[in-house]
Parts: structure tokens; C-alpha cells; sequence
């Protein structure tokens, strides 16, 4: 299989995106490998008669950095640094996004700015490529100094510690590192802190969520589309004249994809006894566009942070220069991902909307999309469902990013809190899926009741397929394993994760 070369080139969403699906084995480029190298050799010789202390370097971390550690006991110090600080605890990350975060550990240390040895990241390198996935938990990580819990945990196997997932199961790094012939490493100056300092885990959230967020706004286009018809509403609201006199691209986009799903539809074309629609229908250009244009933006500044060496002190072989700074501070991320989950929210919070219009008997739909409501309840209690999840996400948008709490005896007086704006981020994009499946699964129900009308051809080539998998539903029946079937189905149509 061809691999893909890290190398300091700019790296893409859409390149990671291909990685992950097409389970493209990495190498680092000769490239990485010499700035990797370069910067290693610069920091040693560096070190060799360097006086003054060098924070992380030569000193403790954080409000320890005033006490000097002596050349004998720096590669203890890096060891230290890294058990002590695998701290994380609460729920595990899922192991697609743990590949992303040392894809992207591995990302920020070739660009040759870190003082890491070159086994260690090769090291890394042949853990993505062998699926071996460290055992990393979601709570613990402040988004500054980076995410250091979590990263530790990624680290420990590096050293021969800590767990990993290897062949479906979980067992002791030890073990398996074992089986590959894995000695544990020696780290040497700085390198527990070039790989524990760093956006890795707030970023591997943000790039998961913003590839679930694209493919959730094309399903909210597509399954709102057929609400539309389902509800027999109007095609006027998308008309392209009405959007290029406030021509955000989002609005723009949403109102020519909504046009290109109806064309063909008998039912949209059909006379209209009523004059407009409400809002959830009427303003989806308005409101799925902002939050596409939401997501662009969200896209450019994950993108600038992936391409971006975020570990401290900042190593610059060319100008003589190790610098202690705070590239580590996830707060460009923490307020996008904040950001994101609002967007996100916001295509449930309609979704849920449209739902809620589809089971209240009007426009000649049955109460609760049954044919002999009160007998059968229908869909009354998936409306419930959705209302709930959509309540859920609102709860969970409360910003992370604003928040803030000392750490490190002040020494660390400014967090950015952005892997809780992930860890949240990434509960809002699984609710906003269920949500629309479950407008899915409404929708597909309204539209069987305005036949022999037909739709458009892509509408009623979607339901078709759907249909394979969920029946109509005469009688009440047991409902929650056709919700997880719709959740399957949506994700299998929409999400190329």
C-alpha cells in the first residue's frame, strides 16, 4: 500500500480525513528526518556548555522551573515528567480519535522545532502504523501547558509503561511493545516535555468533529429536504434571487442544494393552499448556511493549529534560540470548538423543530403519522426523544473557552479549558447525527402518506434504499432498534469516517 510521508508540507483536513478511512500507513519523509535530527544534534551540543538554566530543559516544570536538575539526572527528569503527569481518568478517548492524536504528535514534532530523538517519533510512527493505540482518558487535560495528562498517557508506551489497545483488546504496553521487539526508550533533554507540551489531543477532537460536522450539514440539507416535501411545503423560500441579496456562501450553498434535491418532485410542485411555512423549513438556507460558514472558519484555524509546532521551550536551531513561550495554550481551539458545538447544536435544535411540525396532523398527515392514532401513539415518543438530545446539546454549548482556573501554583494562572470545549464538541456532533436520523425516520413515515405522489428522483432513490433497512410503520411497534438503525443508516449515507 502507498504510504503517506509526514512531512513540515501543509498538511489537510481532507489528507488526514483520507489517512483514516483508506488506513494509509505513514512514514516520515527524509526531510522530517533531517530537521528532526538537526534539531537534536543542536539541542545536545547546546547542552554541553550551556551555564544558564533552560526551562524544561534543565529545570523542573511549571512553578518548578527555578530548580536546576543536574546533567546526570536530565533523562530522569523526562521520565518523571511523563508518569507523574499520566493523570487522565473519567471516560476513554475512542480509538479513532487516540490514532488521530499521535498522527498529529507526530505531524507537530517533524517539523524539527521539539529536540526529540529521532527513534522516539519514528517510535510513534510505527505505533500508527501497527494499530497500537495507548490507552488515553478524556478528563484531566486543561488545554495549557497543551494536554498534558492525556499526552502522557499517550506517552507512556513509549517507556514501556502504561496500556495500550492492540488486536481488540486492551493489556500492558509492556506486552506488546514485547511482541514487536519495542526496547522501552531513553529520553533524553526535553523530550518528555516536547511530547506531553501540545494541542494534540484538544486537535485530534476538532478535526474528528469538523469531519462528522461536513457530513452532518450535507445530511441536514438532504434529510430537511425531505421533510419539505413530506410537509408539502413551498419551493419559493430557496429561490436563488431571494439569497443574492444577502449572499452569505452558506445561505447561498444550502438554498442551491435544497433546489438541485427537490428538482423533479411532483409533490413540491403541486398548488399550495397555504401561503409560507415555518421557519424550520422557510429558513433553512439561513440557518443550516450559518452553520456551514461556521464551519469553514472552524476549518481554517484547525488547520493552522495541525500544521503548527505547539510544544515549549520552542527550539530554533537556525537563530541560536530555545525559547520558553506558550504555544501550548489551546485557546485558538478551545473558542472554535465552542464555536463548532453551537453550529452543530443548531442543526439539531431545526431538526428537532421539523420533527416536532411533521407529527402535528397538519397539512393532511395523521396525528403522530399513524393511520389510526389512539389506538397506536406512532411517533409521538421519538419527538420526545429528539426534544431531549436537542435539550442535551443546548446544555453542553455553554462555553468552555470562557472559563478559566489557576494551576501550578499560579505559575499557570490562564487555562483555556479547550479539551473540555472537545470532549464536548464531540457529544454534540453524535447528538446532532441522532437527531437528524430521527427526522429521518419521521420524514421517510410523512412522505409514504402522500402518495401516488412522488418526489424527486435522488429523494425517492434516499428512501428506497432507507426503506431496506426501516419499514413504514402501520401498527405501534418497538421503535428504539429502528432509531439505531436510522443512526447506522445516516452515518453509512453521509459519514465517510
Amino acid at each position: 500500500m502507498e504510504k503517506h510521508y509526514i512531512s513540515p508540507d501543509h498538511l489537510t483536513i481532507d489528507c488526514i480525513h483520507a489517512i483514516l478511512k483508506n488506513n494509509t500507513p505513514i512514514a516520515l519523509s527524509d526531510e522530517a528526518k533531517r530537521r528532526i535530527q538537526a534539531c537534536r544534534d543542536y539541542l545536545d551540543k547546546k547542552m554541553e556548555n550551556q551555564k544558564e538554566p533552560i526551562y524544561g530543559v534543565s529545570t523542573g516544570f511549571g512553578s518548578l522551573c527555578n530548580i536546576s536538575v543536574g546533567k546526570e539526572e536530565l533523562s530522569q527528569l523526562q521520565k518523571n515528567l511523563v508518569m507523574s503527569h499520566a493523570c487522565g481518568t473519567g471516560d476513554e478517548v475512542p480509538q479513532e480519535i487516540v490514532r488521530l492524536i499521535v498522527l498529529l504528535k507526530i505531524q507537530s514534532l517533524s517539523y524539527g522545532y521539539s529536540g526529540v530523538q529521532l527513534i522516539t517519533v519514528q517510535r510513534l510512527v510505527d505505533m500508527f502504523n501497527n494499530n497500537v493505540l495507548p490507552a488515553i482518558y478524556q478528563q484531566g487535560s486543561l488545554g495549557a501547558s497543551g494536554d498534558l495528562a492525556p499526552l502522557a498517557h499517550m506517552s507512556l508506551p513509549l517507556l514501556g509503561l502504561g496500556e495500550v489497545y492492540y488486536e481488540g483488546k486492551k493489556q500492558p504496553a509492556a506486552d506488546v511493545c514485547a511482541k514487536f521487539g519495542w526496547e522501552p526508550i531513553t529520553l533524553q533533554s526535553k523530550e518528555g516535555l516536547a511530547l506531553l507540551n501540545g494541542t494534540q489531543f484538544m486537535s485530534a477532537f476538532a478535526v474528528w468533529s469538523l469531519i462528522k460536522a461536513e457530513e452532518l450539514s450535507k445530511a441536514a440539507d438532504f434529510i430537511g429536504a425531505i421533510s419539505l416535501d413530506a410537509y408539502d411545503g413551498r419551493i419559493e423560500p430557496f429561490t436563488e434571487a431571494v439569497h443574492l441579496v444577502r449572499p452569505h456562501n452558506g445561505q447561498l450553498t444550502t438554498a442551491a442544494n435544497i433546489r438541485r434535491l427537490m428538482e423533479g418532485s411532483e409533490i413540491i410542485k403541486q398548488p399550495k393552499q397555504h401561503v409560507q411555512d415555518p421557519y424550520s423549513f422557510r429558513c433553512m438556507p439561513q440557518v443550516h448556511g450559518a452553520s456551514k460558514d461556521a464551519i469553514a472558519y472552524v476549518k481554517s484555524v484547525v488547520t493552522t493549529e495541525i500544521n503548527s509546532a505547539t510544544d515549549n521551550p520552542t527550539v530554533i536551531p537556525e537563530q541560536d534560540m530555545v525559547i520558553s513561550a506558550g504555544n501550548f495554550h489551546g485557546q485558538p481551539l478551545a473558542i472554535v470548538m465552542d464555536f463548532l458545538a453551537i453550529a452543530l447544536a443548531e442543526l439539531g435544535s431545526i431538526s428537532g423543530q421539523r420533527i416536532t411540525q411533521l407529527i402535528a396532523g397538519k397539512r393532511g398527515l395523521p396525528n403522530f403519522l399513524v393511520a389510526k392514532p389512539g389506538l397506536n401513539s406512532g411517533f409521538m415518543i421519538p419527538q420526545y426523544t429528539a426534544a431531549s438530545i436537542v435539550s442535551q446539546s443546548k446544555q453542553l454549548c455553554m462555553p468552555a473557552s470562557v472559563d478559566s482556573i489557576e494551576s501550578s501554583q499560579g505559575q499557570e494562572d490562564h487555562v483555556s479549558m479547550g479539551a473540555n470545549a472537545a470532549t464536548k464538541l464531540y457529544r454534540v456532533a453524535l447528538n446532532t447525527e441522532r437527531v437528524l436520523s430521527i427526522e429521518l425516520f419521521n420524514a421517510a413515515q410523512a412522505l409514504e402518506f402522500r402518495r401516488p405522489m412522488k418526489s424527486s428522483a435522488m429523494i425517492e432513490d434516499m428512501v428506497s434504499a432507507y426503506r431496506k433497512e426501516v419499514p413504514f410503520i402501520d401498527n405501534d411497534t418497538v421503535m428504539y432498534p429502528l432509531i439505531e438503525t436510522s443512526i447506522q443508516f445516516v452515518r453509512s449515507q453521509f459519514d465517510t469516517l
